[in-house]
């Protein structure tokens, strides 16, 4: 379904935008784990690092499970059979789940999520945009030759909404509003069949089309989000040969007879061939009967004196 995200907000603006309130009501900052492996970008291809908003329980035993932390994970499925070194080798890429069949996956253990993406200037229309956060899971995976575990995520799909309709028959599953993502954040106070309520289309969003400069995930530039007109078509510019036609026919083209020679006046009676055809005072007969005709009259008309009958 969706092959490309983005999340280009400097760190400690990321963080001030995840603000929330713990269970005794208190503002509070998320805090980060492995911070230095988030990389903003406009241009956020699979495989590569995303941040994941979730609960700290996940990380720490004893800690409330309404307090969140961010962490950077690698966007893609890596089961536990995988036994290579390099998670790169994957030749399948699983970047999203269907919610309806989640219950039945055996490939994760957790669910979560957050997934961010903004406008450009996020200061100056702070009261007007907020995070995109769709709903996801997350899993890890040990290398077989030991090392640091590999944290990974995919996020769920929904049935696409009237507006995406028309784009895709799926959507991400996306957490529509502060009360949607504690709920389905604190895995310690909600079950899971309460959190997968939460998972449904929604038409609170807007979208517009993008240029295919997004196509290659080495590009990172606002270009990737900068809105397109699908209706505007780009100008045919003719090439140097074709120019050159265009000057030979308008060059060589007949002109245009001057209007001040006089015409000829046209009869109302409709021009048939026939009338254009040279005329005989004795009409022409064709086929074989006429020929036969012509020939015989001619035969006739040279027959000698003595062979023609005797008349007074």
């Amino acid at each position: 379904m969706c092959g490309r995200t983005s999340c280009h907000l400097p760190r400690d603006v990321l963080t001030r935008a995840c603000a929330y309130q713990d269970r005794r009501g208190q503002q509070r900052l998320p805090e980060w784990r492995d911070p230095d492996k988030y990389c903003p970008s406009y241009n956020k291809s699979p495989q590569s690092n995303s941040p994941v908003l979730l609960s700290r329980l996940h990380f720490e035993k004893d800690a409330d499970s309404s307090e969140r932390i961010i962490a950077p994970m690698r966007w893609g499925l890596v089961p536990s059979w995988f036994k290579e070194s390099d998670p790169s080798k994957l030749q399948f890429n699983t970047t999203n789940c269907r919610s309806d069949t989640i219950m039945e996956k055996r490939s994760f253990k957790s669910v979560f999520f957050f997934f961010a993406d903004s406008p450009e200037n996020w200061e100056k229309v702070w009261d007007n945009w907020r995070l995109l956060t769709m709903a996801g899971i997350f899993d890890c995976w040990e290398p077989p030759e030991g090392g640091d575990v590999l944290y990974f995520f995919f996020f769920f799909t929904v049935d696409s909404c009237k507006g995406l309709s028309d784009i895709h028959h799926r959507m991400p599953a996306i957490l529509d509003g502060e009360e949607a993502v504690s709920k389905w954040l604190d895995f310690g106070e909600v079950s899971t069949q309460e959190a997968l309520k939460l998972i449904h289309s929604t038409e609170n969003i807007t979208f517009h089309a993008v240029s295919s400069v997004v196509n290659n995930s080495r590009n990172n530039t606002p270009e990737c989000l900068a809105p397109v007109d699908l209706v505007v078509k780009k100008e045919l510019k003719a090439s140097g040969s074709s120019q050159r036609m265009l000057q030979w026919l308008a060059t060589k083209s007949p002109k245009k007879e001057d209007s001040k020679t006089p015409q000829k006046e046209e009869s109302d009676v409709p021009q048939w061939s026939s009338q254009f055809l040279q005329k005989s005072s004795v009409p022409t007969k064709r086929g074989t009967a006429g020929l036969l005709e012509q020939w015989l009259k001619r035969e006739k008309e040279e027959e000698p004196v003595a062979k023609r009958p005797y008349s007074q």
